[in-house]
């Protein structure tokens, strides 16, 4: 943005530098046709801001993500903080969200560069948090009571050796749900939750719910407990009820107010359409279930980590190759492989082809688990004939008949 920036970024740019208010600030996503933003010579996803203090005083603290890894550093309030936020504000990030002790603004610059601000005012001030505990970057603390009562963390709070990959996808998984929805919030692809009207939010495949559980928790926490307070109704589906009884029980626990489903990712009824689906680690094709019921809702934001990809596998061992392409499946492994990436290409293009923006990303390092990419889907508008003729390309040439397309096709849609 220009240093001679308009008054809607001014006020922006105020409400971060106010130390004594700030509960925390994101900038995402960024402008059509404009670079990735770079902050200390990377590129990167997002910047969170915060105010800590530390022994050297009170500190502006920054932390920026890139594909894999979140760069924290502190900048002492006053000229540091300002040149810092400056150097920020100059990147072209699509959209700022600002929370302070009294109020909300939340930054969109259109593509025509033009900035639109939303300011909402608090019903109550809150109480904002300065300690430094949360540098570690924690969305979820090690002894919050939901991952006690998942079984994540022991009595004491502390996360088990065992389920430390667990944990790290969880929390990855949640900082990557935080980052879209207050994207698709500040570009008006969802609409702003209300306590009559909350965000509804559906986990297909829930299992036992540590998916359903942690989102939740993070999205209902209020801002000075690192959360984003907001009103939030959410359910979660899976074929067994032994699975929607342990889930009750732990949620009357924890006093969260949560529907379980028993029924399949295709079959389950809700009584209202969902805003946000979520499937993490649907196996095979349960994953195509589960985008096709997104789809079919018109969700706003849909965010699926698939599991194995048997099924466009074992269509590419039973179909030739086109040429020049047969090396890519003539070995076991390279084929598999390959399986993986063709089935959420296909994906990705059958969702853009829907009216959705699609990312492909990672999502927890491969260190953690190899099931590690995740398909990204903000509902934009309307059908892109160019993804449809790329699909149709693309199954014809290798003869697959993928299930997503299938569901839709059957679609009375």
């Amino acid at each position: 943005m220009s240093t001679t920036s308009p008054q809607e970024v001014d006020r922006v740019r105020a409400a971060v530098l106010d130390a004594d208010h700030l509960v925390r600030a994101l900038a995402t996503g960024r402008r059509k046709g404009q670079p990735v933003p770079v902050v200390d010579g990377r590129e990167v996803r997002r910047v969170e801001l915060r105010v800590v203090d530390l022994k050297a005083g009170r500190h502006l603290q920054v932390t920026a993500y890139d594909a894999t890894q979140a760069h924290t550093s502190n900048h002492a309030v006053g000229e540091q903080a300002a040149a810092a936020v400056d150097a920020l504000l100059a990147q072209p990030f699509a959209n700022w969200h600002v929370d302070t002790a009294t109020e909300t603004l939340q930054l969109r610059v259109t593509r025509k560069g033009a900035p639109l601000l939303h300011v909402s005012a608090r019903e109550e001030a809150v109480e904002v948090s300065r300690g430094h505990d949360r540098a570690k970057d924690r969305l979820l603390r090690e002894d919050d009571p939901v991952l006690v009562a998942l079984g994540i963390s022991d009595a004491q709070g502390r996360v088990k050796p065992s389920r430390q990959a667990k944990y790290r996808q969880v929390e990855e998984f949640v900082r990557l749900l935080d980052a879209s929805l207050t994207e698709a919030i500040a570009q008006g692809h969802v609409r702003t939750p209300t306590a009559d009207d909350p965000l509804r939010v559906v986990d297909l495949g829930c299992g036992n719910a540590y998916l359903t559980f942690a989102a939740h928790r993070f999205l209902t926490a209020p801002p000075e407990e690192g959360g984003r307070g907001l009103a939030v109704r959410m359910t979660g589906v899976d074929v067994k009820q032994q699975s929607a009884d342990h889930n009750g029980s732990v949620a009357a626990g924890l006093g969260i107010d949560a529907d379980f489903v028993v029924g399949s990712i295709a079959d389950a009824e809700l009584d209202r359409a969902p805003d946000v689906v979520l499937a993490l680690h649907a196996c095979d094709t349960a994953t195509d279930d589960a985008l096709a019921r997104g789809i079919g809702w018109d969700a706003a934001l849909v965010l699926a980590a698939p599991c194995c990809h048997h099924d466009i596998a074992a269509q590419l061992r039973a179909t030739p190759a086109p040429e020049p392409y047969a090396v890519l499946t003539r070995h076991g492994i390279l084929r598999e492989r390959f399986a993986d990436t063709l089935t959420d290409a296909l994906r990705a293009t059958l969702l853009r082809r829907e009216g959705y923006r699609v990312d492909v990303v990672e999502f927890v390092e491969s260190a953690h688990t190899p099931r590690n990419t995740l398909l990204r889907a903000v509902r934009t508008g309307g059908r892109s004939d160019d993804a449809a003729g790329e699909y149709a390309a693309l199954v014809a040439a290798w003869g697959v008949r993928p299930r997503l397309g299938e569901l839709l096709r059957r679609s009375p849609a």
